[in-house]
């Protein structure tokens, strides 16, 4: 996988895996602060509904021994008056191909959780070509309103509530699937709140939106799907509907693992990707 010289610079060059940079990207739109950290091809991470790339730090350093790191902010994450512009899912996947191409990668793979998982797959059908394989996780064919995800709706756009709300913070148990510890709990929650209110709920208002069925025939990068066995936000079935209606698929089930599999289970889904990121099909002979 190759990279421009722009890039090479930026990352800087012999860097050990450990090393961390961050940044800002100057997208026509916002500018995107992001995170670089690690060695070898480069992987674009999209961050979730809540909690910005500070949340996935975990996935973040388990990866970067592998792979060069690039995780970035998503239009709205730090600064909630970009709602009033208004944006769809489909401006947020042009921004994942603007953020790669600001950073003049070419096909990198990318990995997206839950929300930035439906961003990787629109951009991938919005633009062939541009990524090399991609990962998802916490992502289903369609968006499924069950009752967390009413209660959650509702709360979070009815309510004006204060950062770390108690209350809230117990949904934090159902999306673990887990009991967590209490460093796991507490990244999770002091994370999530640094989101504004406004824009959690403007991100589930896109996702209940969405009709992924229409798009994925156009997502030529091969994908993999991960999911885990006590997510309560996506089903078994919808993960598999997601696997069956890509062109170029493979699953991952993650045993006891809930939605916020990459903070509780990190090293099978690093294992799970990596295994598919090596794969002989993706390996030029």
């Amino acid at each position: 996988m190759l990279v421009s010289q722009r890039w090479l610079r930026m990352s800087g060059g012999g860097s050990g895996p450990q090393t961390r940079k961050r940044g800002v990207a100057d997208l026509r739109q916002y500018n995107s602060e992001f995170i670089a950290q690690g060695n070898g091809p480069p992987l674009v991470l999209v961050p979730g509904l809540a909690g910005g790339i500070d949340l996935l730090d975990p996935l973040i350093r388990a990866l970067s021994p592998s792979y060069r790191v690039l995780a970035y902010q998503l239009r709205g994450e730090n600064d909630c008056f970009a709602l009033r512009r208004g944006f769809s899912l489909g401006d947020l996947a042009d921004d994942l191909a603007e953020f790669t191409r600001w950073h003049d990668l070419e096909r990198p793979l990318v990995v997206g959780v839950s929300f930035g998982g439906v961003i990787g797959l629109l951009a991938a059908a919005r633009h062939p070509g541009l990524f090399s394989a991609l990962g998802v996780q916490g992502v289903g064919l369609r968006y499924e309103s069950g009752l967390i995800q009413r209660v959650a709706a509702m709360v979070l756009g009815g309510f004006p509530l204060p950062g770390d709300c108690p209350f809230v913070n117990q949904f934090f148990n159902v999306l673990f699937g887990m009991r967590p510890t209490p460093e796991q709990f507490a990244h999770a929650t002091r994370t999530c709140w640094q989101t504004d209110q406004s824009v959690m709920v403007h991100r589930l208002r896109l996702l209940r939106r969405v009709n992924l069925g229409d798009l994925l025939p156009r997502v030529a990068a091969p994908a993999l799907v991960i999911s885990g066995t006590r997510d309560t936000i996506v089903s078994a079935a919808n993960a598999r509907a997601l696997v069956a209606g890509l062109p170029d698929a493979q699953s991952a089930v993650i045993e006891r693992a809930g939605h916020l599999a990459p903070l509780t289970h990190t090293a099978q889904a690093v294992d799970a990707l990596t295994r598919f990121f090596s794969s002989a099909a993706l390996v030029p002979a």
